[in-house]
Formats: C-alpha cells, sequence, structure tokens
C-alpha cells in the first residue's frame, strides 16, 4: 500500500487541471471596486479610469461604487469585510497609512485584513500662496513665515493637504496654523483673499487659479517635476529634503486565493503601462506610478512610518 504521503502527491497533478480551470474562469461576475471617497475627486477619478480598462481586459463590468465618509473608514471596512473571491476590490492611499494614528480606533485592520495588489499613482501638491504675499520662492516664503508667522489651509483635519502643510512646517522649521475647510471653494477663496498665507493644493484643484493669474505656485511636492507645470521647481530643488504626496492604489480583502490575486495585479499593472490609460491619470494632475503588490506593500510600510513621525509631532487628530 502506498504511503499516505505518496499517494497525496500522486493524487495531486490530478487537482490541478481544475484548479487551473478554475484560476482562468475568474472572474465569474462583475467587480465590485470600491472607492471610500466621494464622486469626483482624484480617487474617483483614478478608479474610472482603472476601471475601464480592467473591465475590457477580464471581460467583466467593474462598478464604481463610492463609500465615504469617516476619512474614507467606511468604505474601507465594506471592502475589508467583502467576500475573499476576488469580485470586490478597493482603491485606497494615504489613508490606509495615516489613519491608524489620526482615529482612537478603525473597523478594520489594514495589515492584517486587506492585501495589496498594485499601485496606481502618485498625487503631488502644489504649495501656493497669494498673489499679493511679497515671496516669489520657498525660501522668501520661510523667511516671512519665520518673522511674522502663517496660517495655511486644508480641507479637514487629517487630510493629506494637511499633512502636507504639517510635514512642510516641521521640515521648515515653522511654527504654522492650521485652518481647516470643509470644502476646496471656501479654502481657496480665503487663500486669494490673503485670509490664509499657503496651502497645498491638488494640482488638478489649483490649476486654473494659478495658470489665471489668481494665485502664485511656489513649489511642487513630489521627487520629480510635474507636465502641468515644468517650471515650478520641486520642494527638494527649492532646498527643503522633503516629497510630500498622496497615492492610491488597489487592494482586495486579505486571504483572497494567490492565484486571483496575481490575475489582479496582473491587470492592475497592464492598465497603468498602458500608454492611454497613463496619459489620462497624468491629465488628473497625477503621475503613474505602477507597483506590483509586493513592492506596493512596502512602499506603504514607509508611508507607515512617516506618517506616524508626522502625525505624532504635529499633534494632528482627526475631526
Amino acid at each position: 500500500m502506498p504511503h499516505p504521503t505518496r499517494r497525496l502527491l500522486l493524487a495531486a497533478p490530478a487537482l490541478l487541471p481544475g484548479r487551473v480551470a478554475r484560476a482562468q474562469a475568474f472572474p465569474e461576475r462583475p467587480l465590485r471596486l470600491i472607492v471610500p471617497f466621494p464622486p469626483g475627486g482624484a480617487a474617483d477619478f483614478l478608479g474610472r479610469i482603472a476601471g475601464e480598462r480592467m473591465a475590457r481586459s477580464l471581460s467583466q463590468p467593474v462598478t464604481i461604487e463610492n463609500r465615504s465618509g469617516a476619512g474614507g473608514n467606511i468604505g474601507t471596512a465594506a471592502a475589508a469585510q467583502a467576500e475573499k473571491d476576488g469580485h470586490t476590490i478597493l482603491l485606497n492611499g494615504l489613508p490606509i497609512a495615516a489613519n491608524r494614528f489620526l482615529y482612537p480606533s478603525l473597523p478594520y485592520d489594514a495589515e492584517r485584513d486587506l492585501a495589496p495588489i498594485a499601485m496606481l499613482a502618485v498625487v503631488p501638491n502644489i504649495m501656493v500662496v497669494p498673489n499679493e504675499l511679497p515671496v516669489a520662492s520657498v525660501a522668501e516664503f520661510t523667511a516671512l513665515a519665520r518673522r511674522g508667522g502663517a496660517h495655511y489651509a486644508s480641507i479637514g483635519n487629517g487630510t493629506s493637504l494637511h499633512l502636507a502643510g504639517a510635514q512642510f512646517a516641521l521640515a521648515a522649521g515653522l511654527d504654522m496654523t492650521h485652518v481647516p475647510y470643509r470644502e476646496t471653494a471656501a479654502a481657496n477663496a480665503d487663500l486669494m483673499a490673503g485670509r490664509v498665507q499657503v496651502m497645498f493644493q491638488t494640482i488638478s484643484a489649483a490649476a486654473g487659479l494659478v495658470k489665471g493669474g489668481r494665485m502664485k505656485a511656489l513649489a511642487v511636492t513630489s521627487a520629480e517635476r510635474v507636465p502641468a507645470f515644468p517650471e515650478v521647481p520641486t520642494l527638494r530643488e527649492a532646498g527643503l529634503d522633503l516629497v510630500s504626496v498622496g497615492w492610491f492604489g488597489l487592494f482586495a480583502p486579505a486571504a483572497i486565493p494567490h492565484a486571483r490575486l496575481a490575475r489582479l495585479e496582473g491587470e492592475t499593472l497592464a492598465a497603468v503601462n498602458d500608454p492611454a490609460v497613463a496619459a489620462r491619470i497624468a491629465e488628473t494632475g497625477s503621475l503613474p506610478r505602477p507597483l506590483p503588490g509586493a513592492a506596493f506593500a512596502r512602499f506603504i510600510a514607509e508611508e507607515v512610518a512617516r506618517m506616524g513621525s508626522t502625525i505624532r509631532a504635529a499633534g494632528i487628530r482627526a475631526d
């Protein structure tokens, strides 16, 4: 009689065709892509751009489900608790790294409950000031703020724009006062009126106002200059060793079958590497950044350390 272990090994090849067939059959039905932020923002645009391309290659519709609230925690929890079969995926970004430090408790554990699929893009911010402010560079702004202080605007406590401002203040050694707003339009209005002196804004939200001469751009926060403002230096070029960007990628519920996770990873990377998709991502003010799951996981770990340091040093809490 064959040894039990040998019998198992002999039987294993007979199981492989069925496993392969099941892997190849995935997805068997439409996919649900949860975006835990409101429609119309950078996350929503990226989700729709990637989802359209993936729907073609997966031969199944990809339905966008906006489930916003609590800094992205509501939609993230829904994705983490979804069936682990690959048909529900999540688009998220910086909140995955920051929210654990901003909220006293979360309805999910990102490391335990979510598996990184692949990274999509980074979202540079742009440092803008009122036109009437008598500065033309980061160094001049820093000198002015050091002499008389400064107020910086954001669209809410714990948002990526708030964190960018806090990181800038720490890196420049400035004592700046944070002024949170509920919406971008109100923050921009007060900046242009000079009631606040600086804001770190998304490229898409600030581009028209800067190019229309209604505010000045001093720097971008990415490691490299951005196509929309090739003349604007990075913070590093301006003398500060700081990179502060938003970012987005796709996640699946943890314990998804490996073959399905690999399929989703491959299709996501193929989408971002598609020149037409990359061009559409760039149009939103973002920079395509296709990273496979393992590299994306390492990037997230670095972001967790960076966000924890910033949030603790600045004493930031969510609303």
